[in-house]
């Protein structure tokens, strides 16, 4: 413990039963993986960029404690509206008691709330909206197709969005993931404003559907990407449930199964934070030895869940693996 930081040992030394144990076992989990060489993915559901966890989560991508990511398109463009529009964003401490007609004049206000915190959509895609359109139409124009991300990366490292910073740019993960080139996937990419705005311009027929890249190439890019990278093991760190944790589990019995390669190895860890309690047909509140029955863990795979806040539990784990 003497190589930990004040935050390390406070969770070593008074998390130790219950999810607070479980908090901690997790972390130990990740850090031996790491340990033996094996590579991580993470998972990001919900709001966890609008949370702002890119503040911590941008040094665990600088320090290579995660090697892909897999995101909605929510916490992909969500990050970037941080990045540009921080100052807009409204909290609402007493959300749980605002009226329908206080709900109605928010919208009226371009302020869309995720619990105690409004994101201005509006005054983020202000700055957004015209850049990565030009991206948009010039990889178009040139017949060149990428995937959402990267057509982010490029908005990111081309500079354009340096003079509407209004945070620190070492706080943004989508900033940290794009100088590292980091491998993402993101499942679902049209339900997001981004994916809606695409969408808009391709029905008016100012763009084409196929240039950008979709949800089968995704899987195709990630199933190529776990083959390359499985010698060792990869582990599946799940913040949250939904479609960023669903989507890139199945690729191991999509390798075993469909294309037979019987020698895919199982994900080497496993852990979910989640508040989704386990009920009946609920795969986000699933306990993990039920993904044994469908070919994604194997028996001996560490496996962890925390039932609790993935703000709350996500940074204290981070921190953990950061020795802090």
């Amino acid at each position: 413990m003497s190589n930990k930081g004040a935050i390390s040992q406070f969770i070593q030394k008074y998390y130790l039963h219950f999810n607070a144990a479980a908090l901690v076992d997790a972390a130990k989990g990740y850090e031996n993986q790491l340990n033996q060489g094996s590579k991580m993915l993470v998972s990001l559901a919900g709001a966890m960029s609008t949370a702002e966890l890119g503040k911590i989560f941008a040094e665990i991508i600088r320090t290579n404690k995660v090697h892909i990511v897999s995101c909605t398109g929510a916490n992909l463009e969500e990050d970037l509206m941080n990045l540009v529009a921080h100052s807009h964003y409204k909290r609402v401490p007493n959300y749980r008691d605002l009226t329908p007609q206080e709900e109605w004049d928010l919208l009226e206000q371009g302020l869309n709330r995720v619990t105690d915190t409004c994101i201005p959509e509006e005054e983020a895609f202000r700055r957004l909206q015209k850049h990565i359109y030009e991206i948009w139409k010039d990889a178009e124009d040139k017949g060149e197709r990428y995937f959402p991300h990267e057509f982010m990366y490029k908005l990111l490292l081309s500079g354009v969005l340096e003079q509407y910073y209004e945070i620190d740019i070492k706080d943004s993960w989508m900033y940290a993931a794009a100088k590292k080139n980091l491998p993402i996937v993101v499942p679902g990419w049209e339900d997001s404003t981004m994916g809606n705005i695409f969408a808009s311009y391709v029905i008016k027929g100012e763009l084409k559907a196929s240039t950008m890249k979709s949800g089968i190439e995704y899987m195709a890019f990630l199933a190529d990407w776990y083959q390359k990278n499985s010698e060792k093991g990869i582990g599946f760190f799940q913040i949250g449930g939904g479609i960023a944790g669903d989507f890139p589990i199945c690729v191991v019995p999509m390798l075993y199964q469909d294309l037979e390669q019987t020698e895919t190895p199982f994900w080497s860890y496993f852990c979910q934070i989640s508040d989704s309690t386990t009920s009946y047909g609920s795969y986000s509140g699933a306990v993990p030895n039920e993904k044994i029955t469908w070919g994604k863990l194997d028996i001996d795979t560490p496996k962890f869940i925390v039932e609790s806040d993935a703000t709350i539990v996500a940074p204290l784990i981070f921190a953990y693996l950061l020795d802090m």
